[in-house]
C-alpha cells in the first residue's frame, strides 16, 4: 500500500492573496483607507477641533466687546445680528485660514508618502497608481470640506447664541430678514468652496511635483497671499476677476439688491477651471512617475516647468476671455457708479434711521436721493480707488420745500468695497446712539460699508447739487 502525499500549500503574500480572493482594491476602499489615515494624524485632528470650536468662541467674544472690528466687512453689525459673525469669519478665512488649511491637507497628501518611503507598500496593496491618486485626492477634499463646514457652522452658532437671530443690513442698506440672511450667508460660504478647491488643486500639484520639499506643503499658503496682494494693486478689473482667488472677495455681491452676480460667477468659473487644471496636471505627473526608483520623488526641473507653464497659460487665457466678454474697463470704479451706489444705500439706511427714531415713514421714491462725488478735486470723470473721495448726498422729504444734504468721505478699495464716513451735519450722519429692539446702536447713517459693482454699466449721473 502506497501513501499518496497531499500537495503542500504554497504560501501567498498577504497583499496578493487579498487581491486574488477579492479582486483589485477599489477606489472606494482606498478612499476609506486614506480618510482614516488622514484623520489619524494629530495635526488634522487638531485642525478639525479648532475649526469646529474656535470660530464660535471668537464670534462670541468679539460680539461681547464694546469695540468691534469695523475695518472688516460686516464687523460693525456684530452687535446687531448673529448673522454678521459668520461673514466676518468668512472674510478672515478667505484671506488666511483656508489657504493654510489646504496647505496642511492637500499640500502634504502625496509628499507624506515620500518622506515615509511607503510608496512600494501602497502600490503592492492597491496595484494601480490611478486609483491611488483618486483615493488620495478625494480623501483630501473630504477633510477640507469638513474643515470649511466647521468654520461656517461654528461661527454661525456663536453669533446666533450670543447676539440672536435678527435682521441684517445688506451692502446697499436694504434689510435682510433673518430667513433671507440665513440663506444668503449659507450661499456665500458655498461660493468660496470654488477658490478653496483651486487652492486644493494647487496643493495637490505641489505635493506631487515637489515631493519631499517643504515648498510643496507651503505652495497654497504662498500662492494665496500673492493673489491677495494682486487684489490690492490697481489692476484692471479684467485681470482682477481672472485670478483664481477672486471669489474670496466677490461673495459680497450677494448682499446687494439686485445681487451683483456677474463678478461672483466669473470668480467661481475661473476658480473651478484652476481646480480642474491643477488636479489634472497633478494626476498626469503622478502617473508618469517612476516608482521603481526609490530616489525619484517627482521633484525634477522638467516636472516644475510642466506644472507651471499650463497654469500661466490658463491665467493668460482667462484674462483675455474676461476682458473680451465684459464691458468694464480700467479699474471699474467710476464716478457715476460710486454716486449711484452711495445714493441707493443712503436711501435705504435713511428709512432705517426714520423707523428707529419713530418718524413718519418715507419711501425711496419720495426721498429722490442723489449724490455728487469728487475725487482729489476732480469733479468730472473721477475714477479709481482711494481714500480721497468726497460726496454730497441730497434728498427731499414730502411736504418740505428745503433740500436736505449730508457730506461723506469715502475710502474705496480696488475691489470696489467702500467705507462711507459721515462728515455732517451731525443731526443726520454724525455719531449718536439710537435705541433699537436689540439695544442701543450707533446712528446707521454715521458710518457704513458699501460696494461698487465693477462690471455694471455706468448709470447716468443723477442731477445733484455741486459739492
Amino acid at each position: 500500500m502506497t501513501a499518496t502525499a497531499s500537495p503542500t500549500p504554497t504560501a501567498v503574500p498577504r497583499g496578493q492573496a487579498h487581491t486574488t480572493a477579492h479582486g483589485p482594491v477599489t477606489v472606494a476602499r482606498s478612499y476609506r483607507f486614506e480618510v482614516v489615515k488622514l484623520l489619524s494624524q494629530w495635526r488634522i485632528r487638531l485642525l478639525l477641533l479648532a475649526c469646529w470650536i474656535a470660530p464660535a468662541l471668537f464670534v462670541a467674544g468679539v460680539s461681547a466687546q464694546s469695540t468691534l472690528p469695523t475695518d472688516t466687512l460686516f464687523g460693525r453689525w456684530m452687535h446687531a445680528t448673529g448673522w454678521a459673525g459668520p461673514l466676518v469669519t468668512l472674510g478672515f478665512a478667505g484671506t488666511w485660514a483656508l489657504p493654510l488649511l489646504t496647505s496642511v491637507v492637500a499640500g502634504d497628501v502625496f509628499a507624506s508618502e515620500d518622506r515615509l518611503g511607503t510608496w512600494r507598500h501602497l502600490l503592492v496593496a492597491v496595484r494601480s497608481p490611478r486609483r491611488i491618486f483618486a483615493a488620495k485626492a478625494l480623501a483630501g477634499l473630504t477633510v477640507i470640506l469638513l474643515l470649511v463646514a466647521g468654520l461656517a457652522v461654528s461661527s454661525t452658532a456663536g453669533g446666533l447664541v450670543t447676539v440672536g437671530n435678527h435682521p441684517l443690513a445688506g451692502l446697499d442698506g436694504h434689510p435682510l430678514a433673518p430667513g433671507d440672511a440665513a440663506g444668503t450667508v449659507l450661499l456665500a460660504w458655498a461660493c468660496v468652496l470654488a477658490p478653496t478647491l483651486a487652492l486644493a488643486g494647487i496643493g495637490l500639484l505641489g505635493s506631487v511635483v515637489l515631493g519631499r520639499s517643504p515648498m510643496g506643503l507651503l505652495l497654497p499658503a504662498v500662492v494665496a497671499p500673492a493673489m491677495q496682494l494682486a487684489q490690492m494693486l490697481p489692476l484692471p478689473v479684467a485681470v482682477r476677476l481672472a485670478l483664481p482667488g477672486g471669489a474670496f472677495l466677490t461673495w459680497d455681491g450677494l448682499f446687494t439688491s439686485p445681487a451683483q452676480l456677474a463678478p461672483l460667477l466669473i470668480g467661481i468659473v475661473v476658480s473651478l477651471l484652476w481646480a480642474v487644471t491643477a488636479t489634472a496636471l497633478a494626476c498626469v505627473l503622478f502617473l508618469r512617475r517612476d516608482f521603481t526608483n526609490p530616489t525619484d520623488d517627482g521633484s525634477s526641473r522638467h516636472a516644475v516647468v510642466t506644472a507651471a507653464l499650463p497654469l500661466a497659460g490658463l491665467l493668460g487665457v482667462t484674462v483675455a476671455v474676461v476682458a473680451a466678454t465684459t464691458t468694464a474697463t480700467g479699474s471699474g470704479i467710476e464716478q457715476a457708479k460710486v454716486q449711484h451706489a452711495l445714493a441707493t444705500e443712503f436711501a435705504h439706511l435713511y428709512r432705517t434711521q426714520t423707523a428707529q427714531l419713530r418718524r413718519p415713514a418715507v419711501t425711496e421714491g419720495q426721498l429722490k436721493t442723489a449724490a455728487a462725488c469728487t475725487k482729489a478735486g476732480v469733479r468730472d470723470g473721477a475714477h479709481g480707488a482711494g481714500n480721497d473721495w468726497r460726496c454730497v448726498v441730497s434728498w427731499h422729504l414730502p411736504g418740505v420745500a428745503a433740500t436736505g444734504s449730508a457730506v461723506y468721505q469715502l475710502d474705496i478699495t480696488p475691489d470696489g468695497r467702500f467705507v462711507a464716513d459721515g462728515d455732517g451735519p451731525k443731526e443726520v450722519n454724525g455719531y449718536f446712539l439710537v435705541r433699537t429692539s436689540t439695544g442701543d446702536a450707533p446712528n446707521p447713517l454715521w458710518q457704513f460699508d458699501g460696494n461698487v459693482d465693477l462690471l455694471a454699466a455706468s448709470p447716468d449721473s443723477p442731477d445733484s447739487p455741486t459739492p
